[in-house]
């Protein structure tokens, strides 16, 4: 865990300058408002050797940004993960995306579904977090000034680049600590950005990719559970 923890603070080291014009109004950064669950997570789940990482693209404004846990649905994080610490606000703080922490009542759709396939295939978050971890490629989330989320793919690449630049290392470091055989995308977004960030690994990693369970994915509301067992069997990879 001190390993993650180490990289966590040098990543918000080099995030701190880095600045975004319009379209983005707002940047929240859950590991700075939402930092002591954030920990929890890493200390309870963060410890030892991964055979798999799994890797999200950014957090969603129900989900990570509210818990400071990857693919954070409030009612997963608190209730299956058994994590649920004082959530700070974000300064400034968009009107229509308030930060409630833990008080949240909306649920993250993508969150709700990734947790909630977890928990039909892994008896316990130790069964699951023995093999598994999961990380977001980008720990910052992005909004207009109407509340529209950004992704950071959508950013103006003089933006983009240097942002891209701190993740991948994070990334990087994060590889580093857990050792794992497989990186796994969350989409096609994260698994890109990983094999680029890893390139150069020779043999020592695998890549993949599951589906995204966003709903604004087709794909995902004709029935993730299933699209991702398929995408983790042709993989060779089950949970449990």
């Amino acid at each position: 865990m001190s390993e993650l923890k180490a990289a966590t603070q040098r990543a918000l080291g080099a995030l701190a300058p880095l600045r975004f014009g319009p379209p983005v109004a707002y940047v929240y950064n859950p590991l700075v408002h939402a930092r002591r669950s954030h920990e929890a997570f890493l200390q309870r789940f963060g410890s030892g050797e991964k055979e798999v990482l799994l890797v999200g693209m950014n957090p969603g404004p129900f989900g990570m940004v509210q818990t400071g846990v990857p693919f954070g649905e409030v009612a997963a994080v608190r209730d299956w993960l058994g994590i649920e610490e004082p959530v700070d606000r974000p300064v400034p703080e968009h009107p229509k995306r308030p930060v409630e922490g833990f008080a949240c009542r909306r649920s993250e759709v993508s969150g709700r579904r990734l947790w909630n396939y977890v928990a039909a295939r892994c008896r316990t978050p130790e069964d699951f977090f023995a093999r598994f971890f999961i990380h977001n490629f980008c720990p910052l989330a992005f909004m207009e000034e109407g509340g529209r989320n950004v992704t950071p793919d959508k950013l103006k690449t003089s933006e983009r680049e240097p942002l891209l630049a701190v993740c991948d290392a994070y990334l990087r470091d994060v590889v580093d600590a857990l050792r794992p055989s497989w990186v796994v995308g969350v989409g096609a977004f994260a698994e890109d950005r990983a094999r680029r960030a890893l390139a150069g690994r020779g043999d020592s990693l695998r890549f993949g990719r599951i589906p995204h369970p966003s709903p604004a994915s087709p794909l995902a509301n004709r029935g993730w559970d299933e699209a991702a067992d398929a995408a983790f069997a042709e993989l060779g990879l089950e949970l449990g």
